[in-house]
């Protein structure tokens, strides 16, 4: 049992400072496509929890975007993580998804208030504003 336990920390171990040496790594690249796509996903926290929390955004938005946090924190995937490249590439388009719908449904200046990272990519993602 104790063999197990010992295993399991280092298992645990080994995985956090795996992801602190990615946060380290992505600190450290240039601007530009490589640094954007590293900040994504974390942006998509960050906006599922504001939207989450601004009553201007209505319940059926704010359920997807919630299911699509979920999506990214849970550890099920449909490509695991460790493939790279393409591991992380199932949470982008669910969250990218998500975020879509959100655009139809919430006033696009409460979108891009919620989005902290860099403006154009989440403008980009939700294309041109709608008129009307």
């Amino acid at each position: 049992m104790r063999e197990w336990a010992i295993g399991l920390g280092a298992a645990l171990a080994g995985l956090v400072a795996g992801w602190l040496l990615l946060i380290v790594l992505a600190r450290r690249l240039p601007p530009g496509l490589l640094r954007d796509l590293a900040a994504f996903i974390p942006d998509c926290v960050t906006t599922v929890r504001r939207l989450r929390a601004d009553p201007r955004v209505p319940r059926r938005a704010k359920v997807v975007v919630l299911l699509a946090g979920l999506w990214v924190a849970s550890p099920i995937d449909l490509i695991p993580e460790f493939i790279p490249v393409i591991g992380p590439l199932d949470d982008i388009v669910v969250v990218a998804l998500a975020l879509r719908y959100a655009g139809r449904h919430v006033p696009r200046d409460v979108l891009l208030a919620a989005w902290p990272g860099e403006p154009r990519l989440v403008e980009r993602l939700l294309g041109p504003a709608r008129r009307g």
